[in-house]
């Protein structure tokens, strides 16, 4: 196939685009320019991204491959889709995943558009995850490699661009990447991995927000007793599961925010079992596989919260086409409104949505599960 592969200028997405090379397509190499906000770590490890040395390591992968390689200028709909959202999402008393809204309307909505639009067949990326053929046609499965596994951020691409991506070294270890472009000599061999929010270089998530949003002194409320305990800066400079940085008297805790009341500009504050849940509402529903799957499953599935959560057993309950409710037996703790929820069967990603609300266990609610 002629193909698009996109080269961050990373180990990864290099070896990616050997493999692809290797395995007999037409290989044209991008990279995106994304954030205005990127800058240089200083402390030696990889903050951000498309910085110019970025574009320069990946203009050297693209040499040694003998690609042809090119610069698109994603900024505008980087800042509109992903930074704009983000500052929303938390103005709104949400914790966002900007990672998650990068693969939707960047990478695997305009850039995948643009490059079907110019006569390419497929994208080809450095992501951890693997794309199977099943009896329905492509599907989304977890990377072999179980501590980078990708798959939780990319759930938000749609079923119809499942067929036309590659991900070559979702079915390697990290461990075996970085030999293989050590091997073929890449310089990015020994890259250090990005980490952090990419558009946020310094790392301090906090204070790039009261930057952006300024700051809106607010009630800091005990969960139980309503009790008026401390001030804060704004919902925006809070999120939910936060201990550190609360100015609290901490001596009847800890105490951990619960939650985030923007119309109110209003944290709650409780103890770390106050943060459990039993139950919850998913909106904004993606479908990796037919919503039918629910009822021929029974609705049973393992539900990853969070790109790092260890994914737990629950149950799946349509109540529309946009919505789902997820319970489970056990208590699960930290859920936080504008975080993603996924859930596979087995190493499938079944579909995907945003936590809304959750009922808190402290409540006294019990799961129906």
């Amino acid at each position: 196939m002629r193909v698009l592969a996109a080269l961050s200028g990373g180990v990864d997405s290099a070896v990616a685009a050997a493999r692809a090379k290797d395995a007999g397509h037409d290989v044209t190499a991008v990279h995106l320019a994304m954030s205005k906000y990127s800058a240089a770590s200083t402390d030696g490890r990889s903050r951000g991204c498309c910085t110019a040395s970025d574009a320069n390591d990946a203009r050297r992968v693209a040499d040694a491959l003998s690609i042809p390689f090119y610069v698109w200028d994603v900024r505008e709909v980087f800042e509109s889709k992903v930074v704009q959202q983000f500052r929303d999402s938390y103005a709104s008393g949400e914790t966002p995943n900007p990672c998650v809204r990068c693969n939707e309307f960047v990478k695997f909505d305009y850039v995948l558009k643009r490059a079907v639009a110019l006569g390419f067949e497929g994208l080809v990326t450095g992501h951890y995850a693997q794309i199977k053929q099943g009896v329905n046609g492509a599907e989304l499965h977890r990377g072999l490699d179980e501590s980078k596994d990708q798959s939780y951020v990319l759930a938000v691409m749609r079923s119809d661009d499942l067929s036309s991506v590659l991900f070559p070294v979702g079915s390697s270890l990290k461990t075996e990447v970085r030999s293989e472009a050590d091997a073929r000599g890449f310089a990015v061999s020994t890259k250090p991995d990005s980490y952090d929010i990419c558009f946020i270089p310094s790392g301090d998530t906090k204070s790039w927000l009261k930057k952006e949003l300024g700051t809106n002194s607010g009630a800091v409320v005990n969960h139980r007793t309503g009790e008026l305990v401390g001030t804060h800066d704004g919902v925006h400079t809070l999120t939910v599961g936060q201990r550190r940085g609360l100015n609290l008297d901490q001596s009847k805790g800890p105490f951990y925010v619960t939650s985030l009341d923007a119309k109110t500009n209003t944290a709650t504050v409780g103890l770390v079992n106050d943060l459990d849940s039993y139950e919850f509402v998913v909106e904004s529903v993606n479908w990796l596989a037919s919503p039918t799957t629910i009822g021929e499953a029974g609705g049973a599935f393992c539900v990853q919260i969070r790109a790092h959560h260890r994914p737990v057993a629950g149950k799946v309950t349509s109540t529309d086409g946009h919505q789902v409710q997820i319970s489970f037996r056990e208590p699960v703790r930290g859920l936080a409104p504008g975080q993603s929820a996924v859930w596979y069967s087995g190493t499938r990603v079944i579909g995907c949505g945003t936590i809304a609300k959750r009922e808190s266990a402290g409540d006294g609610r019990k799961s129906s599960h």
